[in-house]
């Protein structure tokens, strides 16, 4: 399983790991892929320094990448106070009141915390700039081409930039900004994604960019069969995010390490998630729970802009995951959901990837 991104930055395998979890991007890195850290839960700067300082300490001298949120636009702008002052209060009472419906406590007294900052600009410059002092072989942009002065900073640093894209439009327009690598990101994905499907997607990207763009296909990929899928599709490599939530590693957060978690997931099916706006602002895909139920119920009021909607519901997400209930949980995550049945090690997930891939491509050269 070896593709010219392999050489292009020195791992064994083109197995790109999205994860908000440094464990988990350190254990990819290790067993030969390139673990990729999502910057976007970081507030404040200097968490982030630290955390990539582990991440230096604990991956062996192999590569990673980190993650930022940078719309190529510049969003709202302010302090989580000030735009709070811009969140309605029907907003307000619809979320307070659908936490009570659904049997959801308060938070114990003093463990309030302040919502997702990463959404914001001027946030995501500084998750660059502390980047860019550590040894990341790749900066990833979840909101499409980040800004030209960006791409260009990472490039005086001889790091690649990548970036996501939703359709072959959006990927024209990455590669005239001077992204290296478009990651074809199809309607089946966790998160924010578009409305195309990974098998239309990826060959329409491929096509357009040439073939002197690498594509990373994502989207529905939790099997060696599906990284064979993805390129056979022309696909250099492939961009999984979802499948990482189920492995031991991410347990470590704190958030994923409860009964409800695992519970919640391993008892999907491919057909219980949801695309809404309900969790960022933007179309992003997630468990389908009774928390996004609630918001498809008439009168409920339309989500907010980004990041408005995340502030709104980050004090409705930390009390959910506190309350450590499966039927309520807000959870990133794709279509292929419906695959993950255990808690596994990186490293055998790593494993089996790889060992189905061989196997895949050996029942195919039998045809």
């Amino acid at each position: 399983m070896r593709t010219p991104l392999c050489e292009e930055f020195g791992i064994e395998y083109p197995i790109f790991a999205f994860t908000p979890s440094e464990h988990v991007a350190a254990a990819v890195s290790r067993a030969g892929g390139l673990g990729v850290l999502g910057c976007v839960r970081f507030n404040d700067a200097e968490d982030l320094e630290r955390v990539l300082t582990w991440l230096d300490d604990h991956t062996e001298g192999k590569p990673y990448g980190v993650d930022i949120v940078m719309p190529m636009t510049i969003p709202t702008e302010g302090t989580s106070m000030d735009l709070g002052a811009m969140i309605p209060e029907e907003h307000r009472q619809f979320v307070d009141q659908t936490l009570l419906k659904l049997g959801v406590p308060p938070l114990p007294e003093g463990e309030d915390r302040e919502g997702v900052l990463g959404w914001l600009h001027s946030v995501a410059r500084s998750h660059l700039d502390v980047a860019l002092q550590h040894r990341p072989v790749l900066i990833a942009n979840a909101l499409g081409s980040p800004p030209v002065d960006v791409i260009e900073k990472c490039h005086e640093h001889g790091i690649k930039v990548a970036a996501l894209a939703g359709a072959a439009k959006h990927a024209l327009s990455h590669v005239a900004n001077g992204v290296d690598i478009i990651v074809a990101q199809g309607y089946e994905a966790g998160g924010h994604t578009g409305e195309v499907a990974s098998m239309v997607l990826q060959p329409d990207i491929v096509d357009a960019v040439g073939p002197d763009v690498p594509v990373l296909g994502a989207g529905g990929i939790g099997s060696g069969r599906q990284v064979a899928a993805s390129l056979a599709l022309g696909s250099q490599g492939v961009w999984m995010g979802s499948i990482w939530l189920g492995t031991q590693e991410y347990q470590l957060m704190g958030a994923a390490n409860s009964e409800a978690w695992e519970t919640a997931f391993t008892r999907a099916t491919s057909s219980d998630t949801v695309r809404t706006r309900v969790y960022t602002g933007k179309p992003a895909r997630l468990l389908k729970t009774k928390w996004t139920q609630a918001w498809e119920e008439e009168g409920a009021p339309a989500p907010l802009p980004m990041p408005l909607q995340n502030l709104l519901v980050a004090q409705a997400h930390h009390r959910i995951s506190a309350a450590n209930d499966p039927d309520v949980i807000s959870m990133p995550i794709g279509q292929i959901v419906g695959r993950m049945n255990d808690v596994r090690p990186v490293a055998d997930v790593m494993a089996d990837l790889v060992a189905e891939f061989e196997e895949t491509v050996r029942r195919l050269g039998e045809i």
